[in-house]
């Protein structure tokens, strides 16, 4: 692993993109206990009702990931992770202002169909991004020091986030980490990184 995060740090490309998605998937997942408590107790949400909430916008994943490849054919690898990853940013925000009832259940529907639209298309992207970066030899390691970093960066942001939802409140905390999931997208990659040199082949010996 240390191989892997010295390989990851030394390339700005790979930096970038480790920091984002370390960030990113550590804010979205310090909401859900958060948005648990909101919708089961204060907002009186049957688990039925909870559950459909978060199941049903799982299609968008599908539909996101059957399109991330067409739209590198028109658009280009660089423009739509950049556009995708910076969408995606900005749906989280939207669950500060949830409420009871339909229209409460209909928001909450929403934002994470959007959300989990905007990560089918960017991760699919992302992963190819990220290998195109590594040289062969060193694709484990880094692989295994990024999983480490972003389920790390998880496990610590979702307790910070129970504190803060202890002292803040549900919905105060799960509007934090809305508006700070709208800075993420300052850390992708501002252009589109080169090729990767390719190892000298080694001398034949024949």
């Amino acid at each position: 692993m240390l191989d892997g995060w010295r390989y990851i740090l030394a390339d700005a490309t790979l930096r970038r993109l480790l920091f984002n998605t370390a960030l990113f998937n550590g804010l979205v997942m310090a909401t859900g206990p958060l948005l648990a408590v909101l919708m089961l107790g204060q907002l009186g949400f049957a688990p039925w009702q909870y559950g459909l909430a978060f199941a049903a916008p799982a299609i968008g994943g599908l539909i996101g990931a059957r399109l991330a490849r067409p739209l590198v054919t028109w658009f280009g690898q660089h423009q739509v992770l950049v556009v995708a990853g910076a969408l995606r940013a900005l749906w989280s925000v939207g669950l500060a202002f949830l409420g009871p009832g339909t229209g409460g259940l209909l928001l909450v529907m929403g934002v994470e169909l959007g959300l989990i639209f905007c990560c089918g298309v960017f991760n699919p992207i992302c992963a190819t991004y990220r290998l195109e970066r590594t040289a062969t030899d060193r694709v484990a390691r880094m692989l295994s020091a990024w999983a480490v970093t972003t389920k790390a960066s998880t496990a610590l942001l979702t307790a910070v986030w129970g504190v803060l939802g202890g002292l803040l409140g549900p919905r105060t905390a799960i509007g934090l980490a809305g508006v700070l999931l709208l800075a993420t997208p300052l850390l992708l990659p501002r252009r589109a990184a080169p090729p990767l040199a390719e190892p000298e082949p080694a001398p034949s010996r024949a």
